[in-house]
């Protein structure tokens, strides 16, 4: 009973944090306002990078806001701002604006950095959660991250405020996507190894298994003959050819069906088990499109002939896993 009771008061504390801090975040909405816009103007620079700069927990989400900025389409980098005074502040260069992150609005280390930056020509933009700060007094403009409590039982941890600075930081990142026309190609671009860009920068010929390792078979081609040859390159279908033109496509699900339904298999021919007219895709086709095609039919699709533009010659297949998982060599 005692334990239940704890872990109710458990659930209630969490739930007591979410609150505070979903909170916080629509106070901070409220309190945008046209400065909000000359952030958006003071970091949009096509020719410079955004420098994040904030220490301790400040410091993390520096890092973390310097990520995002750099994958949605403006290029940023964090600086330590101690390291800064030790030669790291050579990644600042004219004409990059910067950003000082800090709960306190009185962070030793960046009040140092504020003249420094002046000298090098630096706009400068303050998340900061005191408004009347030493800080708020010298940056060209101020996000106001405050907060009335933090979501801790002591009132004390960077919670809700890192929350409230952390939401700020998103907020920009996704209003200087929009200033930049930021799309879901140039968002592929910043991750080629996500599925994302796999899907919208490769295309099929660049994963599809090219003919000496694809079964290929002949209308007329006996059951037997075709377990062999499907055996011998295992990739889950055969494709069926006519005078080298594609008529139709065998996979291993059309042999266990046959097998299940025909009594005599001496009977079985590839043109009997075959789907004709089946599915294609061209070589120049994104992976995004081919996966359209083997997940919108009636019944999903695990492989698929890649024929030649403008011809009915076979030039590989591609399996669902390929879409999916980088080919080793």
């Amino acid at each position: 009973m005692e334990k239940s009771i704890t872990k109710q008061k458990e659930r209630a504390e969490a739930r007591h944090v979410l609150e505070i801090e979903a909170e916080s975040i629509q106070l901070a909405s409220k309190r945008l306002g046209e400065n909000f816009s000359e952030a958006i103007d003071l970091l949009h620079k096509d020719d410079n990078k955004i420098i994040v700069t904030g220490i301790g927990k400040s410091g993390h989400l520096g890092k973390k806001l310097a990520a995002t900025f750099c994958s949605t389409g403006s290029p940023a980098a964090y600086l330590h701002p101690s390291e800064a005074v030790h030669g790291d502040l050579g990644i600042h260069q004219k004409g990059d604006p910067v950003i000082f992150l800090s709960n306190s609005g009185a962070t030793p280390e960046l009040l140092a950095l504020e003249p420094v930056f002046r000298q090098r020509t630096a706009c400068i933009l303050g998340i900061l959660g005191k408004v009347d700060s030493p800080l708020g007094e010298k940056v060209d403009v101020l996000l106001d991250a405050s907060v009335s409590i933090e979501a801790d039982p002591l009132n004390i941890v960077p919670t809700a405020s890192f929350t409230v600075a952390a939401s700020l930081g998103d907020a920009l990142s996704s209003a200087l996507m929009r200033r930049r026309n930021f799309s879901e190609t140039d968002y592929a671009m910043t991750h080629p190894a996500g599925q994302l860009g796999r899907n919208l920068i490769l295309c099929v010929a660049n994963v599809m298994h090219t003919p000496e390792k694809v079964a290929f078979v002949e209308p007329s081609t006996p059951l037997k003959d075709i377990v062999i040859k499907m055996t011998e390159k295992p990739l889950g279908a055969a494709c069926v050819l006519k005078c080298g033109n594609l008529v139709g496509i065998i996979t291993d699900g059309d042999l266990r069906r046959s097998l299940k339904e025909v009594k005599d298999l001496n009977l079985l021919t590839a043109e009997k088990i075959m789907c004709k007219s089946p599915q294609v895709v061209r070589p120049n086709m994104s992976l995004g499109s081919a996966l359209e095609i083997m997940e919108g039919g009636h019944s999903p699709i695990s492989v698929l002939p890649v024929i030649k533009e403008k011809t009915t010659e076979v030039m590989g297949l591609i399996r669902l896993h390929d879409i999916f998982t980088p080919q080793s060599n």
